[in-house]
């Protein structure tokens, strides 16, 4: 009796262990993976140095502009009191309080002490302001391509239609203006419209216009026509069809199974992003075919963001209306010669590998290019900056010679003249002023050595 129970248990133990190898929550189209926890497998994925250093760049510039964002939410007064900061210092991870936060990034953040409400405020550098400007010059410029980006969006939704909080979360990431809802929606009443939803407090942002379906072309569609079109490439069709590009972490171990599922799953046909939901009659392998189509759609849609990089919590809002039933997280971690996941800053990052190359985008757009400035900026911290006693010598001289500077900003190591604000550019081991004379621009130079001796040279750079 013992022996027929021990058989039993053990037929049933096996049943189980088939049926869990079996299901799609235990196993990947490409790679098998142990029964562990979803922390274990992400502690246990391959580390790519390059996106792992910059992404430790990254979480100071997402501390920066959220502390940005709260000083320009005023727009009478654009400042913020350290009380403020200080109890948002938890929220923001501020870890050694705001103060101390404030005063790493002086090329940024200006703290001042305001007498009418005795406390100390913080307000953004005129370099700071300058960039916010730039910023907000290029989404304006880039407009149409922003309209584009949402029409593409909502035409991977099955109903063509998505939340607008959902929207909300990803805006700086699409490249949105701050007010696109007036900019964007309201002037484009022919392609977008603003629906009720059934909760309150809640709208769906719906596509009125009636784009077919094979009106657009996605982005891996686009390299596999460039991938044939190349001189002396020769490639065979059913090789590249349905493929993507892959390109692994740097020590990576491809065992020879992995490689044989990765080519069988690059074979695989699948639903592209705008074609609609999966059409069973057509493929035949439906667990492939349905991860392959969520890979397609995360594909496209981290390559209509600025950046190619968005966290996962703000893609798993559009896991849903796109028609993802697979755990998004997961997904990045099945495919690494895709995507590549980072947990740097207390928050899941996930990159497009194929649109970076040594932790720059291969093709930039104006508003990344501006990003990329603020972010140059926060790695400077304090360097650059001489002691408060050497500025105040050199607004000495400058009352003295009755000269009237200009504000200026650094670009690609070029001054450009802006609007008349008293500011000087401290820079290593110089001082650079420039002065308005009868319309031509003369730039002061100082440069100091370890004593703080001032040396001045004045040169003519021609007319303004």
């Amino acid at each position: 009796m013992y022996d027929f129970q021990r058989e039993e248990f053990s037929l049933i133990q096996e049943a189980s262990i088939i049926f869990l190898m079996s299901s799609k929550a235990f196993t990947s189209s490409i790679g098998r993976r142990c029964k562990t926890t979803s922390s274990q497998y992400v502690a246990s994925r391959a580390r790519d140095p390059t996106f792992e250093k910059l992404m430790d760049r990254y979480k100071n510039l997402l501390k920066v502009v959220a502390v940005q964002d709260l000083i320009l939410a005023n727009p009478r007064n654009q400042s913020v009191s350290l009380e403020f900061l200080s109890r948002l210092s938890q929220k923001l991870h501020l870890n050694r309080g705001a103060a101390s936060f404030l005063r790493k990034y002086p090329h940024i953040f200006h703290i001042f002490y305001d007498p009418n409400k005795t406390q100390p405020f913080c307000k953004l550098t005129d370099t700071a302001i300058h960039i916010v400007c730039e910023e907000a010059d290029a989404i304006h410029a880039s407009l149409p391509q922003v309209v584009d980006r949402l029409v593409r969006l909502l035409s991977m939704a099955n109903s063509k239609m998505l939340p607008l909080r959902a929207i909300y979360k990803v805006w700086r990431e699409l490249g949105l203006p701050d007010n696109f809802e007036d900019c964007v929606i309201s002037k484009n009443s022919h392609i977008f419209q603003l629906c009720d939803a059934y909760e309150p407090n809640t709208h769906f942002l719906k596509l009125v216009d009636d784009i077919p379906r094979n009106h657009f072309r996605a982005a891996v569609d686009e390299w596999r026509v460039t991938q044939c079109c190349k001189d002396g490439y020769s490639v065979d069709e059913t090789e590249i069809k349905y493929s993507f590009k892959h390109s692994y972490p740097p020590g990576m171990r491809l065992r020879k199974t992995f490689k044989a599922k990765v080519k069988e799953w690059q074979r695989c046909p699948y639903t592209r992003p705008y074609e609609g939901t999966l059409d069973s009659n057509k493929y035949g392998n439906t667990a492939i075919a349905l991860e392959k189509r969520a890979v397609s759609i995360i594909h496209e849609f981290m390559t209509l963001t600025v950046e190619k990089m968005v966290e996962v919590e703000k893609i798993s809002h559009f896991r849903k209306w796109f028609g993802i039933e697979l755990n998004v997280r997961d997904l990045f971690l099945d495919h690494p010669g895709i995507f590549y996941l980072s947990t740097k800053g207390k928050r899941h990052t996930v990159f497009l590998r194929e649109a970076y190359e040594r932790g720059c985008l291969i093709d930039p757009n104006p508003v990344y290019t501006v990003r990329r400035k603020l972010l140059d900026f926060v790695d400077m911290g304090r360097r650059g900056l001489p002691p408060s006693s050497l500025r105040q010598k050199v607004d000495q001289i400058h009352n003295e010679d009755g000269d009237f500077p200009l504000a200026f900003c650094l670009e690609m190591r070029t001054l450009r003249i802006v609007d008349p604000f008293p500011q000087y550019l401290f820079h290593e081991q110089w001082i650079i002023c420039i002065q308005n004379v009868d319309g031509v621009a003369i730039v002061s130079t100082y440069r100091y050595n370890t004593t703080y001796e001032l040396k001045r040279k004045d040169r003519r750079i021609g007319k303004q």
